[in-house]
């Protein structure tokens, strides 16, 4: 695997903060939806639902409207289940040093940490909360696998405390200044805050097997895995993606500010 297409730079201490011990569990079978809401300035869309069955979760998600290429390169966007918190979404008033950006720690008081990676394909563990390899490529994107449930995911749909976030904005739409969006991101010194901070969130709430919630995004075919490019897109911007250890940029374009 390509570690510039990772964000192996987390330390574990930021990354053990937000997010929890995963192992195997027996779960009720039940299903769980929800249409994702936006945060932090996105005109995306997405909806999502798990299927629960024995110790194996379905999770069906679709995505549309994210930021999405620039000089033909995805923009790579990871997703979660969080939980053990309030089971809610955070709100303007988290953003607690008042740069105008939900950060991924601001959300915490509302999601709590990372349960489970919905990732395209591979493992589901936290640790692969920042894996950019397996998240969703470009704009829209659908995401559709069966894997092992862990307890602390199964244990939060129970409670109704589960929600779904996406995370990767889109710097022409954030609302606030480039210094702000290339500072540096809350959970990796190597990454600007925009694009590790949540785009999308909805809490998962009990529903009719199979049962996609209204309004749902229209999205294409199932997202690819596998490419291994330098530069990450952003919509209206670029980011360039160095190894473990080296800086990204973000730059919008003057196409972006139109």
């Amino acid at each position: 695997m390509n570690k510039a297409m990772r964000f192996l730079a987390v330390p574990t201490l930021a990354l053990g903060a937000l997010a929890m011990a995963s192992s195997p569990a027996m779960a009720a079978d039940g299903s769980y939806s929800s249409t994702l809401g936006q945060l932090n300035g996105t005109t995306g869309s997405g909806t999502v639902t798990v299927d629960v069955k024995g110790d194996q979760a379905t999770v069906n998600l679709q995505v549309s409207g994210l930021a999405e290429t620039f000089m033909d390169a995805p923009y790579p966007h990871v997703q979660h289940i969080h939980g053990g918190a309030l089971g809610e979404c955070p709100i303007p008033a988290d953003d607690e040093n008042g740069d105008g950006i939900l950060n991924t720690s601001d959300g915490t008081r509302a999601y709590g940490g990372i349960l489970t990676t919905l990732t395209t394909s591979g493992a589901t563990g936290p640790e692969e909360g920042l894996n950019l390899e397996l998240g969703g490529q470009g704009g829209s994107y659908t995401i559709q696998r069966t894997f092992d449930l862990n307890a602390e995911t199964k244990a939060s749909l129970e409670a109704g405390t589960a929600v779904v976030v996406v995370h990767g904005l889109d710097p022409a739409t954030a609302g606030v200044s480039e210094e702000v969006f290339n500072s540096t991101s809350d959970i990796s010194p190597d990454l600007p805050l925009g694009a590790t901070s949540p785009a999308l969130c909805g809490t998962l709430v009990a529903s009719q097997m199979g049962d996609m919630p209204a309004g749902g995004a229209d999205t294409g075919v199932a997202q690819e895995t596998g490419s291994n490019t330098g530069a990450l897109a952003l919509g209206g911007g670029l980011v360039l993606a160095a190894a473990a250890g080296g800086t990204f940029l973000v730059r919008r374009s003057n196409a972006a500010k139109a």
